[in-house]
């Protein structure tokens, strides 16, 4: 009986001390504190600001990148040109009658680029760009005018030779020769691009 009312005195003790722990605790906060009010109610709703709309700016500079080293300036087309009037190409392949049908008309022309007044680099990436919508909207056969240099100092077809470099390099490309007179004649080339399924 003794030890039991021992442990209930010592019992009461702690929780007596406790009780005085926090509240000396609580005390010491609201004299740190000091007075406090609290804040008036305005009934008013900030409003979200509107976020702009994302840019994909490191999409758009890779494009660039790729679409500027895909494309050489440095690159002799020379080589890989049929050797006749109308310096034809096709790619490795695909046969003479290919070209042959090319020049005659037999595909329909589907799309057009012109690059006139066009400087060399904003040319080289608007062939890109066409070429690409091209290939991405299903067309197979599409003029690119080019010009005849009348226009250019010394009357020279500056465009004319970089065109064709250029298209020798899209593996798109899978033929193309200088247009007929009516539909351009030196001023523009006819290409031939890859089908979307099976050979050309």
């Amino acid at each position: 009986m003794a030890e039991q009312r021992r442990r209930a005195e010592e019992a009461q003790v702690q929780q007596r001390n406790e009780a005085a722990r926090v509240r000396r605790e609580r005390e010491l906060f609201a004299l740190a504190v000091g007075p406090v009010q609290p804040l008036r109610q305005h009934g008013r709703a900030l409003p979200a600001r509107a976020r702009p709309a994302p840019e994909p700016r490191q999409r758009l500079r890779d494009e660039a990148a790729v679409l500027r080293e895909a494309i050489s300036d440095e690159f002799d087309v020379e080589s890989l040109l049929d050797t006749d009037e109308a310096l034809s190409f096709r790619r490795r392949g695909i046969g003479p009658e290919v070209v042959r049908k090319l020049r005659r008309g037999v595909w329909a022309i589907q799309a057009q680029l012109d690059l006139h007044g066009l400087r060399r680099d904003a040319a080289r990436e608007a062939l890109g760009a066409f070429l690409r919508g091209a290939l991405r909207d299903g067309l197979r056969c599409v003029r690119v005018v080019h010009g005849k240099g009348n226009g250019s100092p010394g009357r020279a077809p500056v465009l004319k030779a970089k065109v064709r470099a250029w298209l020798v390099q899209k593996d798109e490309v899978i033929a193309f020769t200088q247009a007929r007179a009516q539909d351009g004649g030196h001023g523009a080339l006819l290409v031939l691009l890859k089908p979307s399924s099976g050979p050309a």
